[in-house]
């Protein structure tokens, strides 16, 4: 008897625990169909909310560069010959007019000895023949007073009237004979001096292509020895496509990192962009070039630039996500051309980059957006959007600081299930 009743007794509070679990299980099923049923019900749970804030906000073309000196200069040898010794190695900084290599001198000097005592030769026949002339005049004039007092033939005359003007010439020839050997001399003499060549600029050596023992030929080709660079400013050649490059124009602002710059800008002034276009895989890409201070020698040669031109910027804006706009009311139009016409807001001036100079900021245009009220409902209103790019819009007038707004949807709606009339296109934002 003691055994049923023991039996008995385990198996209702097995049932008991069992129904308990199943109460529970019921009742919190229950209360997460209400509390989803309430969440469905609350229109502002199927929106996200993004708070107004202050940054900065740009709006840029990008494009990859690298990195050249802007001054620089191959050294080349003049005259051919084995290069005897190279002074320099990568990396030593010279100066202008240091030794950077020697060519061997040997075959110039020879012809320079040679030119040299032909010259002498003929300095020393110059002096014969200067002698020659002076006994041709005097023999001439004593002719001439000889033959006044009817005391000499005339054919004697005559005889010194030829030697005279024969001792002129051969003088003459002479000298031309000189002036020509002096001139082979100064060539000579150049060829040797070029057997040391010597730095045009002072600079970085950036690359040596000779080596000490080659023999360079200055009848083929111009041999390279050497570059020079002065590192202290560097060129960032970039090149933009072909349907960013109208953004673009000379005096826009522009900065870049590197790869190994930790984050670091660099920041200078759109110089020049080339008319000339070239075509890589059938993309057109035009080159873009400016000059940044290089005084740290940071920068390097064939440095990977990811380069940044400033078409537009505003510090310290409100802004808001690209896709809490509805829709535009006006056009794109450039500050440039609204001064042009005497027609600059004060929109337009308090949207210039301070201190930057830039010249196409955008005049303020009209959007909507979807604002969360203080009572706690969502009513739509009209902003002027200023400067904008691929993820932000700065927010010019309409909104404050710390206002929420729709920037998209969350639950089913989210997955074009639709629903409280919010437009899909909210996601993604307006076509800039």
């Amino acid at each position: 008897m003691n055994t049923a009743t023991s039996r008995f007794g385990k198996t209702s509070a097995r049932r008991r625990w069992v129904l308990t679990t199943l109460i529970v299980f019921v009742l919190a099923a229950v209360g997460w169909q209400a509390k989803s049923h309430l969440k469905n019900d609350d229109p502002i749970a199927n929106y996200q909310f993004t708070a107004v804030q202050r940054a900065d906000i740009e709006d840029v073309v990008t494009a990859t560069g690298a990195l050249q000196p802007r001054d620089y200069v191959d050294v080349g040898a003049q005259v051919s010959g084995q290069i005897q010794k190279i002074h320099v190695k990568v990396g030593d900084q010279v100066k202008e007019g240091d030794l950077l290599a020697e060519i061997d001198p040997t075959l110039f000097l020879s012809r320079v000895d040679a030119s040299r005592a032909q010259l002498r030769n003929q300095r020393a026949q110059l002096k014969e023949r200067e002698a020659n002339l002076a006994l041709a005049q005097i023999q001439f004039r004593r002719q001439t007073a000889l033959m006044a007092e009817d005391a000499t033939a005339e054919e004697s005359l005559q005889t010194a009237e030829a030697s005279l003007k024969s001792a002129e010439a051969s003088l003459e020839a002479l000298r031309a004979q000189i002036q020509q050997t002096e001139s082979s001399l100064r060539g000579d003499e150049a060829n040797l001096q070029y057997a040391r060549v010597h730095s045009p600029m002072a600079g970085t050596v950036v690359s040596i292509t000779a080596r000490q023992g080659q023999t360079l030929n200055t009848n083929q080709q111009a041999p390279i020895i050497l570059r020079i660079a002065d590192l202290s400013v560097m060129t960032v050649r970039t090149q933009v496509s072909e349907a960013d490059v109208g953004r673009l124009h000379t005096g826009m602002k522009a900065y870049f990192t590197t790869l190994g710059g930790q984050n670091m800008r660099w920041y200078g002034t759109l110089d020049q962009i080339e008319p000339t276009p070239t075509t890589t895989n059938n993309v057109v890409l035009y080159n873009a070039l400016f000059d940044v201070p290089n005084s740290d020698a940071r920068l390097m040669t064939d440095m990977t630039a990811q380069v940044f031109f400033i078409v537009a910027q505003a510090k310290n804006a409100l802004q808001v996500p690209l896709g809490a706009l509805q829709q535009y009311r006006g056009q794109r139009t450039a500050n440039r051309d609204g001064e042009q016409a005497g027609n600059t807001t004060d929109t337009q001036r308090a949207q210039r980059p301070a201190g930057s100079g830039a010249e196409s900021t955008l005049r303020a245009r009209q959007s909507t957006v979807r604002v969360l009220e203080a009572n706690g409902k969502i009513a739509e209103r009209t902003v002027e959007v200023g400067v904008t790019n691929r993820i932000f819009a700065q927010v010019v007038s309409g909104l404050a600081e710390g206002d929420k707004v729709v920037s998209g949807l969350t639950g089913p709606e989210a997955q074009g299930a639709g629903g409280n009339n919010v437009p899909r296109r909210m996601m993604s934002g307006p076509r800039l």
